[in-house]
């Protein structure tokens, strides 16, 4: 089926080869980093994850949300989801690459993998992350080319894929559970210290996830004859619309928490990051940009005229998604390292090797869905009526 990747028209190369282009950059960039080390980059002892883990958070949120198509297909035999979940798996493939690719470039030296595999800690909230990752990954490969290729053919997916199905609905609520305790986990950070934190990490993820999820099938009815159908668009998008709700109300259960027990140090990272500390305001405007996107979001997706306009979707889809994007890959993570256990306070900004970096990941990521969805959509358009 790979063969069908490797047609197209002019378009569709021009796209390829711009994502090329910005891969090869970021080889370069990555080449000076691990010459130089990561004294190159904006991280420093007292922040010592920066835009790199920021985005691996997020992009396993979106890899998660993948089983928000995947339960009321499969278990609740909600057939419109039919077209879409398909979408949903090779999305999730691409996001645990990017995952994973993220946490390469942020170890410095890419050999220092090796040592969770050969030196396994069990104790460890990384090694168990490892483990859930590459099981996610693997297991969406193998439905999502199995279930292709059977549809390909005309048939329904083989028997044996079915218990491989059931099983990752709860490996999807593991890899963002399991990344949440990375953080949960830590006693001398305050903002992550918080019984509620997968909650909000999955919360997130089935906002923000299947609002990509959305915004990719806008695209690729746009750009083909697949259409995911309205009925099921309009699904995913109240899923959306309910996950942002609860997600709000987490982070609104931190704050009254952190104010009135009126510990300062739970309260520091929330006021450094709305308000500023001690004249250090960098990401206030983000802060409040991102919560700004999500009212503005979950106002538009709550009303069903605003929401059933496919004019207006786009917007309030692509307003969770930022809000979303800013929480969790810069707020959570450089907030939670503001103050530090001293209470001094060391603020980040990633430089541009970093950005190159974090844009080639990207890029691979934004590839391998290319490629991905372009042979769903071949064959698609060769079997317009597949067996479900």
């Amino acid at each position: 089926m790979f063969e069908k990747a490797l047609t197209g028209g002019k378009k569709y190369w021009l796209w390829i080869f711009a994502l090329l282009f910005v891969i090869v950059m970021a080889v370069f960039a990555y080449a000076k980093q691990y010459s130089y080390g990561l004294g190159i980059t904006g991280m420093s002892r007292d922040v010592s994850w920066g835009l790199y883990i920021s985005q691996f958070t997020f992009l396993v949120g979106v890899a998660a949300s993948a089983v928000m198509v995947a339960i009321p297909y499969y278990l609740h035999n909600y057939k419109k989801f039919g077209r879409i979940v398909i979408l949903g798996e090779f999305l999730a493939v691409s996001s645990v690459i990017m995952c994973m690719l993220f946490i390469v470039v942020d170890m410095g030296q890419p050999t220092r993998v090796m040592n969770v595999i050969l030196h396994p800690t069990p104790h460890s909230m990384m090694f168990w992350d490892m483990c859930v990752l590459f099981g996610y990954l693997l297991i969406n490969l193998v439905i999502g080319w199995t279930t292709l290729g059977a549809e390909k053919k005309g048939f329904p997916p083989p028997e044996w894929v079915k218990p491989i199905i059931y099983l990752s609905i709860p490996w999807a609520v593991s890899i963002h559970t399991v990344t949440a305790f990375l953080y949960a986990g830590l006693p001398g950070r305050h903002l992550w210290l918080t019984a509620i934190m997968a909650a909000r990490f999955l919360s997130s993820a089935f906002a923000a996830g299947p609002a990509i999820l959305i915004l990719l099938c806008l695209v690729v009815r746009k750009l083909s004859t697949f259409d995911a159908g309205h009925e099921a668009i309009q699904s995913l998008a109240k899923i959306v619309t309910y996950a942002m709700i609860a997600n709000v109300f987490f982070y609104f259960l931190e704050i009254f928490t952190a104010f009135y027990s009126n510990i300062p140090e739970a309260k520091d990272p929330l006021i450094y990051l709305f308000f500023g500390l001690d004249g250090y305001s960098r990401l206030v405007p983000l802060m409040w940009l991102a919560a700004v996107l999500a009212f503005v979001g979950i106002i538009l997706l709550v009303i069903p005229k605003t929401r059933k306009n496919e004019s207006i979707l786009p917007f309030a889809l692509i307003s969770v998604i930022v809000a979303a994007w800013i929480d969790k890959g810069f707020g959570l993570v450089m907030g939670g390292f503001v103050p530090n256990p001293m209470g001094h306070i060391t603020e980040y900004t990633p430089t541009p090797t970093e950005l190159m970096i974090t844009f080639g990941v990207y890029a691979i990521g934004i590839l391998l869905v290319s490629i991905f969805y372009k042979i769903v959509i071949a064959v698609r358009e060769d079997n317009p009526d597949p067996m479900h």
